[in-house]
Formats: structure tokens, sequence, C-alpha cells
């Protein structure tokens, strides 16, 4: 069984930064796609990035030049860097892993339990 455990939300005002952090239980991380969903009030979830076993990346059209997904494969570990965040960005997190075709499609094998990110003055 695989665990997700996000890290890293909070308050942030516009124009700020933030970095999540999701940490993988299990051996197999290193070899399974990851990405990163979030959903706000209202508004059906969205993937805002995704990273291969590779490192080949993908980005919403939203956040491209402000957030940087990486993977830190000897941590298990998958992070979101999160630059010149606006209120839009508001919603909660969530870290995904799966097979790319699922994690691109909206349907990861596994989900953590999201983390809240508000961007407000």
């Amino acid at each position: 069984q695989v665990h997700l455990v996000e890290s890293g939300g909070g308050l942030v005002q516009p124009g700020g930064s933030l970095r999540l952090s999701c940490a993988a239980s299990g051996s197999i991380f290193s070899i399974y796609p990851m990405g990163w969903y979030r959903q706000a009030p209202g508004k059906p979830r969205e993937l805002v990035a995704g990273i291969s076993s590779g490192r080949i990346t993908r980005y919403a059209d939203s956040v491209k030049g402000r957030f940087t997904i990486s993977r830190e494969n000897a941590k298990n570990t998958v992070y979101l860097q999160m630059n010149s965040l606006k209120p839009e960005d508001t919603a909660v997190y969530y870290c995904t892993m799966g097979e790319w075709i699922k994690i691109v499609t909206g349907t990861p094998n596994y989900w953590g339990q999201g983390t809240q990110v508000t961007v407000s003055s």
C-alpha cells in the first residue's frame, strides 16, 4: 500500500512563494510518475503539474513559468515550487502517484489527503 503525505501549504500574500512537499511510502516511488492536482471551491479538480520517472514534466497553462515540479527519488519525495502566487491559485493541493496516462487524465492510482494553499492579502 502506498501512502502520500503532503506538507508546506499555508497562507501567503499575492506575489509570494510556497514549496509543497509530498513524501511517499514504499519502494516503488522511483519508477512511478507523480502529479499535483488542485481543487478550488466549486470547481473540478485540475492537474497542476506532473513529472514522469524520467523527469519529463507537464504543466497546466495557468501555472507555466510560475510553478516547478521536481522529484528526489533518494527521499521518496516530490516537490511543487510555487512562485508569483495569485489569489486564483487558492485551492486544496493533492499529491498523486500512478501511471503517466492516469496522472494526465485525472485518474491517478493514489492520492494524498491534500494541503490547503490560500493566497490572500
